[in-house]
């Protein structure tokens, strides 16, 4: 059983770490809190995630300044971000977040259902890219260590076959899901994740 998908939560205030906890109590997932920049970014050393929500206003290190430093390392740079402010934030904050490289931005008061929405198609799309990236590295092995010579044909591709398959399914459900919440963030690594998965279906196709 793999590991539950982990969720950063950055922000300076306790009480908005547990009100966001509250939230997406009922999602798959692992939230881990991070009371500043700093502490975020120590967190990303040692832990993978699969999305980041992250506060603008902080203070010392800002939502802006961590998410700079995020995208400059090599292995948190394709980690979705997104940013969460107040109402009342100056009119350029949106434009700042996205050329910081946040995938999406909300206001705050916001709406409960509108940020689970948003971090349930972020998880389902991560657990998707671990899943085919299990499944290309099993397909590699099982090419290199049955297939020469052993007549193992029938038994390994179909198996493998049959995950893939489950994976494209998977993928069609999470697109209605991102149109009906109308994520257009989405739409590239949706996109990114479709043509890996066409890939390895051509592989697959090739080998029957």
């Amino acid at each position: 059983m793999p590991d539950r998908a982990k969720i950063l939560m950055v922000d300076d205030r306790e009480e908005n770490l547990i009100a966001l906890e509250a939230i997406l109590s009922s999602l798959d997932l692992t939230p881990v809190r991070a009371r500043s920049g700093e502490e975020a970014l120590k967190a990303l050393l040692s832990t993978e995630f699969a999305l980041i929500l992250l506060d603008v206003r902080m203070p010392g290190m800002d939502g802006f300044e961590t998410a700079a430093h995020i995208k400059r390392r090599e292995r948190t740079r394709n980690i979705p971000i997104i940013f969460l402010t107040v109402v009342d934030s100056a009119p350029d904050y949106a434009f700042r977040g996205y050329q910081a490289g946040a995938v999406d931005y909300l206001t705050k008061p916001f709406d409960p259902w509108v940020l689970r929405a948003k971090v349930a198609v972020f998880v389902e799309l991560y657990n998707m890219n671990r899943r085919l990236t299990e499944q290309a590295a099993l397909l590699r092995e099982r090419l290199a260590t049955e297939l020469p010579g052993n007549g193992d044909e029938p038994a390994v591709l179909p198996e493998l076959s049959r995950r893939l398959t489950a994976v494209e399914e998977e993928l069609t459900r999470v697109r209605e899901l991102a149109r009906k919440n109308g994520d257009s963030p989405l739409s590239g690594p949706l996109s990114d994740l479709g043509q890996r998965i066409a890939n390895l279906r051509a592989g697959f196709d090739a080998l029957s």
